[in-house]
Protein backbone atom coordinates (compact mmCIF):
# COMPACT_ATOMS: atom_id res chain seq x y z
CA UNK A 1 0.00 0.00 0.00
CA UNK A 2 1.11 3.26 -0.76
CA UNK A 3 2.07 5.88 1.78
CA UNK A 4 -0.46 8.95 1.96
CA UNK A 5 1.00 12.72 1.41
CA UNK A 6 3.14 13.71 4.57
CA UNK A 7 1.20 17.24 4.63
CA UNK A 8 -2.28 15.18 3.81
CA UNK A 9 -1.24 13.21 6.82
CA UNK A 10 -1.13 16.56 9.52
CA UNK A 11 -4.28 18.52 7.36
CA UNK A 12 -2.12 20.97 6.06
CA UNK A 13 -0.59 22.93 2.82
CA UNK A 14 2.95 22.87 1.68
CA UNK A 15 3.69 26.26 3.23
CA UNK A 16 2.90 25.42 6.44
CA UNK A 17 5.20 27.17 8.73
CA UNK A 18 6.71 25.06 11.68
CA UNK A 19 4.35 26.28 14.12
CA UNK A 20 1.29 25.12 12.27
CA UNK A 21 3.44 21.80 11.93
CA UNK A 22 3.43 21.73 15.68
CA UNK A 23 0.10 22.31 16.80
CA UNK A 24 -1.16 19.54 13.95
CA UNK A 25 0.67 17.34 15.34
CA UNK A 26 -0.15 17.83 18.85
CA UNK A 27 -4.00 18.02 18.36
CA UNK A 28 -3.67 14.64 16.14
CA UNK A 29 -1.33 13.16 17.82
CA UNK A 30 -3.48 13.40 20.79
CA UNK A 31 -6.87 12.22 19.31
CA UNK A 32 -4.79 9.41 17.96
CA UNK A 33 -2.69 8.02 21.00
CA UNK A 34 -3.31 4.42 21.45
CA UNK A 35 -3.03 5.20 25.42
CA UNK A 36 -6.51 7.48 24.29
CA UNK A 37 -8.13 6.10 21.21
CA UNK A 38 -9.47 2.53 21.23
CA UNK A 39 -10.28 2.29 17.84
CA UNK A 40 -8.65 -0.67 15.69
CA UNK A 41 -6.78 1.51 13.69
CA UNK A 42 -5.77 4.14 15.82
CA UNK A 43 -2.07 3.10 16.51
CA UNK A 44 -1.57 2.68 12.84
CA UNK A 45 -2.99 6.41 12.48
CA UNK A 46 -0.01 7.71 15.50
CA UNK A 47 2.61 5.73 13.66
CA UNK A 48 1.63 7.51 10.52
CA UNK A 49 1.33 10.79 12.25
CA UNK A 50 4.52 10.93 14.35
CA UNK A 51 6.59 10.11 11.04
CA UNK A 52 5.24 12.63 8.76
CA UNK A 53 5.99 15.19 11.33
CA UNK A 54 9.48 13.72 11.88
CA UNK A 55 10.16 14.29 8.32
CA UNK A 56 8.42 17.84 7.88
CA UNK A 57 9.88 19.15 11.66
CA UNK A 58 13.43 18.27 10.16
CA UNK A 59 14.36 21.04 7.50
CA UNK A 60 16.69 18.66 5.70
CA UNK A 61 14.44 15.59 5.61
CA UNK A 62 11.86 18.36 4.53
CA UNK A 63 13.86 19.69 1.36
CA UNK A 64 14.61 16.39 0.51
CA UNK A 65 10.88 15.17 0.84
CA UNK A 66 9.08 17.87 -0.86
CA UNK A 67 12.01 17.28 -3.85
CA UNK A 68 11.23 13.03 -3.88
CA UNK A 69 8.65 12.56 -2.42
CA UNK A 70 8.78 9.28 -0.67
CA UNK A 71 10.83 7.91 -3.18
CA UNK A 72 14.24 7.12 -2.17
CA UNK A 73 16.71 9.55 -3.96
CA UNK A 74 19.52 7.72 -3.84
CA UNK A 75 18.42 4.97 -6.40
CA UNK A 76 19.16 5.94 -9.80
CA UNK A 77 16.49 6.12 -12.83
CA UNK A 78 13.60 6.35 -9.92
CA UNK A 79 14.31 3.68 -7.81
CA UNK A 80 15.90 0.58 -9.92
CA UNK A 81 13.39 0.87 -12.86
CA UNK A 82 14.39 -2.11 -15.51
CA UNK A 83 16.29 -0.91 -18.45
CA UNK A 84 16.46 -3.60 -20.95
CA UNK A 85 17.64 -6.05 -17.65
CA UNK A 86 19.78 -3.24 -15.87
CA UNK A 87 18.36 -3.13 -12.78
CA UNK A 88 19.37 0.65 -12.14
CA UNK A 89 22.44 3.29 -12.44
CA UNK A 90 24.63 0.68 -10.66
CA UNK A 91 24.37 -2.31 -13.25
CA UNK A 92 24.83 0.48 -16.19
CA UNK A 93 28.00 2.00 -14.12
CA UNK A 94 29.46 -1.54 -13.71
CA UNK A 95 28.74 -2.05 -17.67
CA UNK A 96 30.09 0.67 -18.97
CA UNK A 97 33.51 1.26 -16.58
CA UNK A 98 34.10 -1.97 -15.92
CA UNK A 99 32.69 -2.46 -12.68
CA UNK A 100 34.10 -0.02 -10.82
CA UNK A 101 31.30 0.76 -7.80
CA UNK A 102 31.33 -3.05 -7.01
CA UNK A 103 30.18 -3.12 -2.93
CA UNK A 104 32.29 -5.20 -0.58
CA UNK A 105 29.69 -7.54 0.98
CA UNK A 106 31.76 -8.38 3.51
CA UNK A 107 32.19 -4.68 4.54
CA UNK A 108 31.17 -3.59 7.66
CA UNK A 109 27.33 -2.09 7.79
CA UNK A 110 25.91 0.21 10.43
CA UNK A 111 23.03 -1.18 12.50
CA UNK A 112 19.41 -0.13 12.04
CA UNK A 113 18.26 2.90 13.89
CA UNK A 114 14.89 1.83 16.22
CA UNK A 115 12.12 4.33 17.36
CA UNK A 116 10.61 4.20 20.92
CA UNK A 117 7.24 5.89 21.72
CA UNK A 118 7.39 7.05 25.21
CA UNK A 119 4.09 8.89 27.23
CA UNK A 120 5.08 11.63 29.75
CA UNK A 121 2.95 13.11 32.27
CA UNK A 122 3.29 16.96 32.14
CA UNK A 123 4.83 17.47 35.40
CA UNK A 124 7.41 14.38 33.94
CA UNK A 125 8.42 16.29 30.90
CA UNK A 126 8.35 19.38 32.28
CA UNK A 127 11.05 18.18 35.12
CA UNK A 128 12.66 15.14 33.09
CA UNK A 129 13.04 12.17 34.13
CA UNK A 130 15.23 8.61 34.33
CA UNK A 131 13.05 5.42 32.72
CA UNK A 132 14.19 2.19 32.48
CA UNK A 133 12.72 0.68 28.82
CA UNK A 134 12.23 -2.18 27.12
CA UNK A 135 12.45 -2.58 23.60
CA UNK A 136 12.84 -5.96 20.86
CA UNK A 137 15.79 -6.11 18.81
CA UNK A 138 17.97 -8.18 17.48
CA UNK A 139 21.03 -9.00 19.63
CA UNK A 140 24.65 -10.79 18.04
CA UNK A 141 24.02 -14.38 18.49
CA UNK A 142 26.04 -15.75 21.92
CA UNK A 143 26.83 -19.56 20.28
CA UNK A 144 28.25 -18.63 17.27
CA UNK A 145 29.34 -14.82 18.13
CA UNK A 146 27.19 -13.87 15.28
CA UNK A 147 29.27 -16.26 12.74
CA UNK A 148 25.69 -17.73 11.89
CA UNK A 149 28.09 -21.46 12.28
CA UNK A 150 27.72 -24.56 14.03
CA UNK A 151 30.38 -24.07 16.88
CA UNK A 152 33.76 -25.79 15.37
CA UNK A 153 32.57 -24.63 11.74
CA UNK A 154 33.07 -21.71 9.82
CA UNK A 155 31.30 -20.20 7.27
CA UNK A 156 33.06 -20.89 3.61
CA UNK A 157 33.46 -18.60 0.50
CA UNK A 158 30.28 -19.35 -1.76
CA UNK A 159 31.26 -21.16 -4.73
CA UNK A 160 28.67 -19.57 -7.08
CA UNK A 161 30.19 -15.98 -6.40
CA UNK A 162 33.18 -16.20 -5.22
CA UNK A 163 32.99 -14.42 -2.11
CA UNK A 164 31.66 -11.46 -4.47
CA UNK A 165 28.06 -11.44 -3.57
CA UNK A 166 27.43 -10.75 -6.93
CA UNK A 167 26.60 -13.00 -10.24
CA UNK A 168 27.60 -11.87 -13.45
CA UNK A 169 25.37 -12.31 -16.16
CA UNK A 170 25.77 -12.08 -19.90
CA UNK A 171 23.46 -10.10 -22.18
CA UNK A 172 23.63 -9.14 -25.77
CA UNK A 173 21.98 -5.34 -26.22
CA UNK A 174 21.78 -2.76 -28.94
CA UNK A 175 25.36 -1.90 -27.28
CA UNK A 176 26.90 -5.20 -27.42
CA UNK A 177 27.96 -8.05 -26.02
CA UNK A 178 27.81 -6.60 -22.16
CA UNK A 179 27.80 -8.15 -18.74
CA UNK A 180 25.70 -7.55 -15.87
CA UNK A 181 25.85 -7.84 -12.27
CA UNK A 182 23.11 -9.03 -10.00
CA UNK A 183 23.30 -10.17 -6.05
CA UNK A 184 24.32 -13.61 -5.91
CA UNK A 185 20.68 -15.46 -4.44
CA UNK A 186 22.91 -18.39 -3.10
CA UNK A 187 24.65 -16.35 -0.22
CA UNK A 188 22.00 -13.45 -0.12
CA UNK A 189 24.38 -11.07 -1.43
CA UNK A 190 27.19 -11.95 1.43
CA UNK A 191 29.83 -13.78 -0.31
CA UNK A 192 29.53 -16.71 2.27
CA UNK A 193 28.21 -19.96 2.50
CA UNK A 194 26.73 -21.67 5.92
CA UNK A 195 26.89 -25.39 5.40
CA UNK A 196 26.69 -26.27 9.21
CA UNK A 197 23.83 -23.28 10.63
CA UNK A 198 24.20 -22.43 14.21
CA UNK A 199 20.71 -24.58 16.07
CA UNK A 200 20.10 -21.07 18.07
CA UNK A 201 19.89 -18.48 15.07
CA UNK A 202 19.43 -21.26 12.63
CA UNK A 203 22.59 -19.17 10.14
CA UNK A 204 21.39 -15.27 10.87
CA UNK A 205 24.00 -14.47 13.39
CA UNK A 206 21.27 -13.04 15.15
CA UNK A 207 18.66 -13.94 17.74
CA UNK A 208 15.78 -11.37 18.76
CA UNK A 209 15.04 -10.14 22.16
CA UNK A 210 14.17 -7.67 24.97
CA UNK A 211 16.77 -5.24 26.28
CA UNK A 212 15.97 -3.28 28.87
CA UNK A 213 17.77 0.13 28.62
CA UNK A 214 17.86 3.17 31.03
CA UNK A 215 16.96 6.74 29.38
CA UNK A 216 17.19 9.83 31.14
CA UNK A 217 15.03 12.16 29.84
CA UNK A 218 16.16 15.90 30.00
CA UNK A 219 13.62 18.38 31.61
CA UNK A 220 11.91 20.36 29.14
CA UNK A 221 10.91 18.29 26.75
CA UNK A 222 7.95 18.36 24.58
CA UNK A 223 5.41 16.43 22.61
CA UNK A 224 6.75 15.24 19.13
CA UNK A 225 10.12 15.86 20.77
CA UNK A 226 12.96 13.00 20.69
CA UNK A 227 15.91 12.30 22.05
CA UNK A 228 18.53 9.94 20.76
CA UNK A 229 20.26 7.24 22.63
CA UNK A 230 23.52 6.14 20.23
CA UNK A 231 24.53 2.77 20.16
CA UNK A 232 21.10 1.02 21.12
CA UNK A 233 19.66 0.63 18.01
CA UNK A 234 20.25 -3.16 15.98
CA UNK A 235 23.68 -4.32 16.28
CA UNK A 236 26.35 -3.62 13.18
CA UNK A 237 26.96 -5.91 10.56
CA UNK A 238 30.38 -7.40 9.77
CA UNK A 239 31.79 -5.61 12.47
CA UNK A 240 30.13 -2.57 11.69
CA UNK A 241 28.82 0.43 14.43
CA UNK A 242 25.18 -0.47 15.98
CA UNK A 243 22.59 2.00 14.81
CA UNK A 244 20.71 4.36 17.46
CA UNK A 245 17.65 4.29 19.38
CA UNK A 246 15.29 7.30 19.00
CA UNK A 247 12.86 7.71 21.75
CA UNK A 248 9.98 9.91 20.49
CA UNK A 249 7.97 11.28 23.46
CA UNK A 250 4.58 12.10 23.64
CA UNK A 251 3.40 14.57 26.55
CA UNK A 252 -0.39 14.33 28.47
CA UNK A 253 -2.45 17.46 28.96
CA UNK A 254 -2.80 19.18 32.32
CA UNK A 255 -6.31 19.73 33.56
CA UNK A 256 -5.12 23.18 34.86
CA UNK A 257 -2.29 24.23 33.14
CA UNK A 258 -1.58 24.71 29.49
CA UNK A 259 2.33 24.81 27.95
CA UNK A 260 3.16 26.95 25.34
CA UNK A 261 6.94 26.11 24.09
CA UNK A 262 8.91 27.02 27.74
CA UNK A 263 6.07 29.27 28.75
CA UNK A 264 2.91 27.89 31.37
CA UNK A 265 -0.77 29.23 31.11
CA UNK A 266 -3.47 29.05 33.73
CA UNK A 267 -6.91 30.78 34.67
CA UNK A 268 -7.82 31.68 38.35
CA UNK A 269 -10.98 32.71 39.41
CA UNK A 270 -11.73 35.83 40.99
CA UNK A 271 -14.84 36.96 43.10
CA UNK A 272 -16.26 40.23 42.28
CA UNK A 273 -15.29 41.82 45.29
CA UNK A 274 -11.96 40.25 45.21
CA UNK A 275 -11.32 42.18 41.30
CA UNK A 276 -13.14 45.32 42.61
CA UNK A 277 -11.25 46.04 46.23
CA UNK A 278 -7.91 44.17 45.52
CA UNK A 279 -6.13 41.21 46.82
CA UNK A 280 -3.63 39.13 47.36
CA UNK A 281 -4.14 35.44 46.27
CA UNK A 282 -2.48 32.36 46.35
CA UNK A 283 -1.56 30.66 42.54
CA UNK A 284 -0.45 27.10 42.13
CA UNK A 285 2.95 26.33 39.76
CA UNK A 286 4.76 23.18 39.02
CA UNK A 287 7.33 24.66 41.10
CA UNK A 288 4.94 25.36 44.33
CA UNK A 289 2.15 27.77 44.84
CA UNK A 290 3.47 31.63 44.74
CA UNK A 291 1.49 34.84 45.99
CA UNK A 292 0.14 36.86 43.43
CA UNK A 293 -0.98 40.91 44.20
CA UNK A 294 -4.43 41.31 42.10
CA UNK A 295 -4.87 45.44 42.04
CA UNK A 296 -8.22 47.13 42.76
CA UNK A 297 -10.35 47.43 39.79
CA UNK A 298 -8.69 44.44 38.00
CA UNK A 299 -11.22 43.28 34.58
CA UNK A 300 -11.69 39.50 33.75
CA UNK A 301 -9.08 38.55 31.52
CA UNK A 302 -6.26 40.25 32.76
CA UNK A 303 -2.77 38.44 32.50
CA UNK A 304 -0.37 38.56 35.04
CA UNK A 305 3.02 37.23 34.67
CA UNK A 306 5.09 34.97 36.92
CA UNK A 307 8.88 35.42 35.73
CA UNK A 308 10.55 31.90 35.85
CA UNK A 309 7.95 29.87 36.88
CA UNK A 310 7.62 28.12 33.90
CA UNK A 311 9.46 24.94 32.51
CA UNK A 312 12.97 24.64 32.14
CA UNK A 313 14.52 25.00 28.79
CA UNK A 314 15.31 21.62 27.22
CA UNK A 315 18.61 22.87 25.76
CA UNK A 316 19.78 24.93 28.95
CA UNK A 317 18.39 28.10 27.85
CA UNK A 318 17.14 29.70 30.94
CA UNK A 319 13.39 29.09 32.51
CA UNK A 320 9.96 29.82 30.94
CA UNK A 321 7.44 32.06 32.85
CA UNK A 322 4.00 31.15 33.63
CA UNK A 323 0.93 33.59 32.75
CA UNK A 324 -1.88 33.73 35.53
CA UNK A 325 -5.46 35.03 33.47
CA UNK A 326 -7.63 36.16 36.05
CA UNK A 327 -11.24 35.38 35.47
CA UNK A 328 -13.88 37.26 37.39
CA UNK A 329 -17.07 34.73 38.34
CA UNK A 330 -20.42 35.47 39.98
CA UNK A 331 -21.69 34.26 43.03
CA UNK A 332 -24.33 31.38 42.67
CA UNK A 333 -25.53 31.04 46.24
CA UNK A 334 -26.82 34.69 47.47
CA UNK A 335 -28.65 35.69 50.61
CA UNK A 336 -31.81 38.27 49.83
CA UNK A 337 -29.56 40.84 51.16
CA UNK A 338 -26.81 39.94 49.48
CA UNK A 339 -29.25 40.08 46.38
CA UNK A 340 -30.43 43.22 46.92
CA UNK A 341 -27.11 45.38 47.80
CA UNK A 342 -26.66 43.68 44.32
CA UNK A 343 -29.88 45.20 42.83
CA UNK A 344 -29.14 48.39 44.09
CA UNK A 345 -25.46 48.37 42.36
CA UNK A 346 -26.65 47.28 38.98
CA UNK A 347 -29.04 49.90 39.27
CA UNK A 348 -26.13 52.33 40.11
CA UNK A 349 -23.45 51.46 37.89
CA UNK A 350 -25.36 48.85 35.14
CA UNK A 351 -23.46 46.10 35.70
CA UNK A 352 -25.11 42.03 35.32
CA UNK A 353 -22.18 39.55 36.64
CA UNK A 354 -21.61 36.85 34.25
CA UNK A 355 -22.60 33.32 34.45
CA UNK A 356 -19.27 30.76 35.32
CA UNK A 357 -19.10 27.57 34.92
CA UNK A 358 -18.85 25.86 38.48
CA UNK A 359 -16.67 23.07 37.19
CA UNK A 360 -13.98 25.12 36.75
CA UNK A 361 -13.53 25.64 40.91
CA UNK A 362 -13.46 21.86 40.82
CA UNK A 363 -9.67 22.49 38.44
CA UNK A 364 -8.76 25.02 40.79
CA UNK A 365 -8.95 23.19 43.74
CA UNK A 366 -7.18 19.95 42.50
CA UNK A 367 -4.23 21.65 41.06
CA UNK A 368 -3.62 23.19 44.46
CA UNK A 369 -3.99 19.83 45.62
CA UNK A 370 -1.63 18.36 43.17
CA UNK A 371 -3.94 16.27 41.36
Amino acid sequence: MSKRDYYEVLGLGKNATKDELKKAYRKLSKQYHPDINKEADADEKFKEITEAYEVLSDDRKRTQYDQFGHADPNQGFGGGADFGGFSGFEDIFSTIFGGARRRDPNAPRQGADLQYTMTLSFEEAAFGKESTIEIPREETCETCDGSGAKKGTSAETCSHCNGTGQLSVEQNTPFGRIVNKRTCHHCNGTGKSIKHKCATCGGAGKVKKRKKINVKIPAGVDDGQQLRVPGQGEPGVNGGPPGDLYVVFHVRGHEFFERDGDDIYCEMPLTFAQAALGDEIEVPTIHGKVKLKVPAGTQTGRKFRLSGKGVPNVRGYGQGDQYVILRVLTPTSLTEKQKELLREFADISGDKPDEHEESFFDKVKRAFKGE
